[in-house]
C-alpha cells in the first residue's frame, strides 16, 4: 500500500494519533498516519504518563475506566516494553475537609466496582512515610498505574504497520474536504481524515474549542523507594480544571528507575516553551511542603509541554463539521495518555458504524457549534 492509496489518513502520531492509526487498521482500514516530528514527540513525552482514574464528571469517570481496562489489557504480560508500573494513585487529604471529598470520590469510584479503599493517617504514613506529619489521611486508587508513553506510542504504531499501516514524516499546512495539504503543496486524499494533533490542531482548524496549558516538570536523580505510589493532593482536581490563572499542584510519580517525577503546574495564555524559573521554583516548593524531605534530592532535568484543552474539560472525539471526511481526536488536556486507547475506539465505531463500549455522545466535537 502506498500513502496515495488509503481509507483514513491520521494527523499526528503522539499516543493518541497513534492509538487511532491502530485501532481502525485492526479493522481493515488502510491508514496513513502522517507527523512531522519523532512519533511520540509533543504533549506524549512531555506528559507525566500516568494512567488514572478521574472523576469529576460521570463522563469524564466513564472515559478513563474505560481506558484503564484496555491499557491493562494492552500491556498484558510484558509491562517492561512499556515501562509500566501499577504503582496506584493516594489522594493525599490534608484535613477534614478533604478527607470529606475523599470520601464522596470513593463512593462513586465504587459505584464503577474500582478497587479503593480509604486510609487512616496511620495507613497514609505506612504507605508512605516520606508525607509531612499531621495529614488527615487518604484515598488509596489501587488499578491506576504509569506507562513511558512515547514507548507505548511507538509500540501502538509498530503494531498498526503490521497491520498495514504507513507512516510519512511531512508536515500538513491544511485540511480539506476528505484529504490534507502538505507543506511541499501535495494534496492526499482520503475518506477519512482524523486529526489529533494535540495542540497543533488549532493551527489547522482556527475555529477549534481548544487552547494550550503549559505545565512544568522536574525528574531527580535515582531514589528507589522514596514513594512508593503516585501522590496527589485533593486540590489537583480544582486546579487541573482552572478555567484561568496560573496554578500549582503535588503530583508526586515513582517511576520504575527509581527516580521521582514531581508536577504539576498550569499555565494559560502563553505557548513559550521554556522552563520559567520562577513558576518551576514555585512548584518544586509546594511539592516540599507535603514530602518535606524532596528539597533534598538532586533535580536532574525540567522541561516543559503544552495540554490541549477544552472549555469544559471533555476531549473532542468524532465528527467535525468544518470539513466533509473529518474526524477529531484531541483536546485531552492531562488526560490524553490516560484516555488514548479509548477514544480510538470510540471513534473507530462511529467511522464504521459499530456500538461503542460506552457512550460517545458526551464528547462528540458538535457539543461546542
Amino acid at each position: 500500500m502506498t500513502i496515495a492509496d488509503v481509507d483514513a489518513i491520521v494527523i499526528g502520531a503522539g499516543v493518541v494519533g497513534a492509538a487511532c492509526a491502530d485501532a481502525l487498521s485492526a479493522r481493515g482500514l488502510r491508514v496513513a498516519i502522517i507527523e512531522h516530528d519523532i512519533a511520540g514527540g509533543g504533549a506524549t513525552a512531555a506528559g507525566m504518563g500516568h494512567l488514572v482514574v478521574m472523576d469529576d464528571n460521570l463522563a469524564e469517570l466513564t472515559l478513563t475506566a474505560y481506558s484503564l481496562a484496555l491499557w491493562r489489557e494492552f500491556v498484558g504480560q510484558r509491562p517492561q516494553r512499556h515501562e509500566y508500573s501499577n504503582c496506584g494513585t493516594i489522594w493525599v487529604a490534608a484535613d477534614e475537609e478533604e478527607l470529606a471529598a475523599a470520601r464522596s470520590k470513593a463512593h462513586t469510584l465504587s459505584t464503577f466496582n474500582l478497587d479503593c479503599r480509604m486510609l487512616t493517617p496511620a495507613e497514609l504514613y505506612a504507605h508512605e512515610p516520606q508525607l509531612r506529619p499531621g495529614l488527615a489521611g487518604g484515598l488509596l486508587v489501587a488499578g491506576d498505574g504509569l506507562v513511558y508513553a512515547p514507548k507505548s506510542a511507538r509500540l501502538l504504531l509498530e503494531r498498526a504497520t503490521h497491520q498495514g499501516a504507513v507512516t510519512r514524516r511531512a508536515r500538513v499546512t491544511g485540511i480539506d474536504d476528505h484529504a490534507v495539504v502538505l507543506a511541499d503543496g501535495s494534496r492526499l486524499q482520503a475518506r477519512h481524515v482524523v486529526l489529533a494533533a494535540g495542540t497543533g490542531s488549532r493551527a489547522l482548524l482556527p475555529a477549534l474549542p481548544v487552547q494550550p496549558k503549559k505545565g512544568h516538570l522536574a525528574i531527580t536523580d535515582r531514589y528507589p523507594g522514596f514513594v512508593r505510589h503516585q501522590l496527589v493532593e485533593l486540590g489537583y482536581i480544582k486546579s487541573a480544571h482552572a478555567a484561568s490563572g496560573d496554578s500549582v499542584a503535588f503530583n508526586l510519580q515513582p517511576r520504575p528507575t527509581g527516580q521521582i517525577l514531581i508536577g504539576s503546574s498550569r499555565q494559560f495564555d502563553t505557548t513559550d516553551p521554556a522552563v520559567e524559573p520562577a513558576m518551576l521554583a514555585r512548584m518544586l516548593r509546594h511539592a516540599a511542603t507535603l514530602t518535606p524531605a524532596l528539597a533534598g534530592l538532586n533535580v536532574l532535568r525540567c522541561w516543559t509541554g503544552m495540554r490541549a484543552a477544552t472549555p469544559d474539560g471533555l476531549p473532542l472525539i468524532g465528527p467535525c463539521a468544518a470539513r466533509r471526511g473529518l474526524w477529531l481526536a484531541t483536546g485531552h488536556e492531562g488526560l490524553g495518555i490516560t484516555t488514548a486507547l479509548a477514544t480510538a475506539q470510540l471513534l473507530a465505531a462511529q467511522m464504521l458504524g459499530e456500538s461503542a463500549a460506552i457512550p460517545y455522545h458526551p464528547y462528540l466535537p458538535h457539543r461546542f457549534s
